[in-house]
């Protein structure tokens, strides 16, 4: 008779099956095929003969069981909060960077999505219920209280955090240092009168970025005006309602010479409004972002902006979470990686064509179409 072909199951294949079709253990099987110890010598002739038969009945191990022994299960998460109306440059940049460092450590990587950080507290503790190894939190905007949370099981490293956490490692960049140095790039170039379109208020990095704007002013002795900084959320949409919101109440007024934004989404959403007002970039005035997202360098004219190594950052995060995993039962792991690993980035200035002289002339500002 000739070799009958074995019939074919969607049950996937254990180290039983290949044992049986071997003619040895499972015990054996496993020895050979997960590379453990075995109490007994298995010859060349039964390992080839257990890999043939793992071959042939399409054999995989059995992750979750390998993880389960060894504790660890090479599996690291990400957690961030989503706008669902809005691509977020800021988070892909940052996951890029965690993905490539992920891969050359053969991790997995699994994001959760948050609608709202201090809500959603109790569902972020819930995702450190064995899943993961680990997790990163990327722009979290935790209180204190979630300090007696964290679980000590499940290391945390978070991106630009609102606040500190004694247990978690915080990843950030010299944001008020890049503010400061745009502002007076600006103000080298001849600009006096620049408005400040930003962030929300409660945001730390947010009073950073202000802050160092108006030392940069202070230093240069320009006197600050208050209704030259305005807050809104951190996206396109805040960036329109803040521009047409200033315009329309200063109608009539002189037109500031320049602009520094909170990030890229708010500078694209002013430069769409003042392209509609028939306000020309730079020739009229000029205007930066914050971060040199991909967003800055798709627009016309394409956008100055602060680079922050994003993608560096969150390679880092990722590298700070590992040895925190690794050196879990370790006294004082964390001060010691705090000590050996670069927690807070240079900034750069990077620029383009939305920044030049200011306008020589006098340019009132126009009544906007709704």
């Amino acid at each position: 008779m000739g070799n009958t072909k074995k019939k074919r199951t969607s049950r996937a294949a254990t180290l039983a099956d290949v044992g049986r079709e071997a003619g040895v253990s499972a015990m054996a099987a496993s020895s050979v095929l997960n590379r453990t110890k075995s109490s007994s010598r298995i010859s060349q002739e039964t390992r080839e003969r257990i890999l043939e038969a793992a071959r042939m009945l399409n054999y995989r191990p059995n992750v979750a069981a390998r993880a389960l022994q060894n504790r660890r299960m090479n599996n690291i998460g990400v957690a961030v909060m989503v706008d669902y109306n809005e691509l977020n440059p800021y988070f892909l940049e940052v996951f890029n960077g965690i993905v490539e460092a992920a891969d050359k450590h053969d991790q997995n990587t699994t994001v959760f999505t948050l609608k709202d950080w201090t809500n959603d507290l109790n569902r972020l503790i819930g995702f450190c219920d064995g899943r993961i190894d680990g997790m990163i939190m990327v722009g979290p905007l935790i209180t204190p209280e979630f300090e007696q949370l964290v679980p000590l099981h499940t290391p945390f490293v978070s991106l630009h955090s609102n606040s500190a956490v004694s247990n978690v490692i915080n990843i950030e960049s010299f944001e008020g240092t890049g503010s400061y140095e745009m502002t007076r790039y600006l103000l080298d170039l001849g600009h006096k009168r620049i408005l400040n379109v930003t962030g929300h208020k409660e945001f730390v990095g947010i009073q950073r970025r202000v802050q160092g704007h108006l030392q940069a002013l202070e230093d240069a002795q320009i006197p600050h005006e208050e209704d030259l900084v305005v807050y809104t959320e951190l996206s396109i949409p805040g960036g329109h309602k803040a521009m047409s919101g200033w315009l329309k109440r200063h109608r009539g007024e002189e037109l500031p010479e320049a602009i520094v934004c909170g990030n890229d989404s708010i500078a694209i959403g002013c430069m769409e409004v003042l392209a509609k007002a028939g306000i020309r970039i730079p020739q009229d005035i000029s205007i930066c972002g914050f971060d040199d997202s991909i967003g800055a360098r798709t627009t016309v004219p394409q956008l100055s902006s602060i680079r922050q190594p994003l993608r560096q950052m969150g390679a880092q995060a990722l590298e700070v979470l590992l040895q925190r995993i690794n050196t879990m039962e370790a006294p004082d792991s964390v001060e010691q990686i705090s000590k050996a690993n670069k927690l807070c980035f240079d900034i750069e200035l990077v620029h383009r064509a939305s920044v030049s002289k200011p306008r020589t002339t006098s340019l009132i500002i126009p009544a906007l179409n709704d």
